[in-house]
């Protein structure tokens, strides 16, 4: 036997051991032996499937309610009074009229009358395209496109050019508000854009708002290998995104959400262990730690983060990832298969053993607040 053959020999020795030996020895220690409080965890018996985080304070949630009711009730003013209250901080703007979009689903007629009275509001005219965009994907439905029947598949990419038309519309009356850029990036891949066209949509985007979150989301999803691009340059587009994320900002985000692209697919491979990922996850993780504590986002990313820290067997990192996730468990990736508990318990557990953390009296307060 060569010595080649050896190294290559026992590093598939070490792989197999990994992949299929400790795998059973953690099972059998979590369900045997793991105390969640003995390494600063809520105990199981506490654990929250409902969210994947706490709620959102009782102001926010009662100010959201009462846009929704008076927009039902037909008052579009406090929607526009709403949306305008966010000013510059085009992220938050944006997730004002992402809640503008669910309620004008059930009952658009407000939006109508608001555009009626302020045909040059910008904020008016976006949500109007957004929403035709929504209706369009809602014909299509979330399927890969060999599972949309042809008629659906024809009406959705119909109804795609005259939304960005409206998007279109919509941006000449605020040349300075991202909204519609969002809106046509969006579209763009159900719209059958190529990479020519899809340029100047994403060159305008970030023109206004270089960090915005759900326009580096939805152009991840462009850049994915079931639309336009490819594994090597989604990573690369996520790489970016973690790389120029700004103090506050949970853009680092993006590269767990195109980890998910790669492992949430048919017959999608393991991930490989490289350096690169393990850096770019720790530069994930000191980037959360800047986002404010309340950002409604961060939750379901830390999940994320800490399921992919384990399948890097970054252990340590990954139990302090739980350890800040304190009791909620209701996110994805716990959420596929029955009651997320399960394996949410199986993965801090994991955690726990791998780093081999030494046991200690558990906090009082677990995570992000009960």
């Amino acid at each position: 036997m060569t010595i080649f053959t050896a190294v290559v020999l026992g590093g598939l020795l070490i792989l197999l051991y990994r992949l299929f030996v400790i795998p059973r020895r953690v099972d059998g220690w979590v369900a045997e032996h793991f105390v969640a409080s003995a390494y600063g965890l809520p105990p199981r018996e506490v654990l929250d499937p409902r969210r994947a985080g706490p709620p959102p304070p009782a102001h926010r949630t009662e100010e959201r309610q009462a846009v929704a009711d008076a927009a039902w009730a037909g008052d579009w003013k406090s929607a526009e009074r709403y949306v305008s209250a966010a000013g510059e901080d085009w992220d938050e703007r944006w997730g004002r009229l992402e809640l503008l979009q669910h309620v004008a689903q059930e009952d658009d007629a407000w939006l109508d009358e608001w555009r009626a009275a302020e045909p040059g509001n910008c904020d008016a005219a976006t949500l109007h395209a957004s929403l035709m965009v929504h209706r369009a994907w809602e014909i299509r439905g979330s399927g890969y496109a060999h599972e949309v029947l042809t008629s659906d598949m024809d009406r959705f990419r119909a109804m795609l050019p005259a939304a960005i038309e409206e998007a279109h519309k919509a941006a000449l009356l605020d040349p300075a508000n991202p909204g519609p850029w969002v809106v046509m990036i969006t579209a763009a891949r159900g719209a059958q854009y190529g990479r020519a066209q899809f340029k100047p949509l994403w060159d305008g985007l970030v023109a206004r708002a270089p960090h915005h979150y759900e326009g580096h989301w939805q152009a991840l999803q462009y850049w994915c290998a079931k639309w336009f691009g490819s594994d090597r340059r989604m990573m690369r587009f996520a790489g970016q995104a973690v790389r120029k994320a700004p103090a506050g900002s949970p853009l680092a985000g993006i590269y767990l959400h195109a980890l998910n692209e790669l492992t949430d697919r048919p017959a999608a491979a393991g991930l490989p262990v490289t350096p690169m990922r393990r850096s770019l996850l720790k530069q994930v993780a000191a980037s959360f730690d800047l986002v404010e504590p309340d950002d409604e986002r961060l939750p379901a990313l830390r999940h994320l983060l800490a399921h992919y820290m384990l399948r890097s067997m970054m252990y340590a990192a990954a139990l302090e990832q739980f350890r800040l996730l304190g009791p909620w468990c209701g996110a994805q990736p716990w959420r596929k298969e029955g009651s997320p508990v399960v394996p949410f318990e199986a993965a801090r557990g994991a955690a726990a053993k791998l780093s081999r953390a030494r046991p200690a009296p558990a906090s009082q307060v677990y995570g992000m607040g009960r």
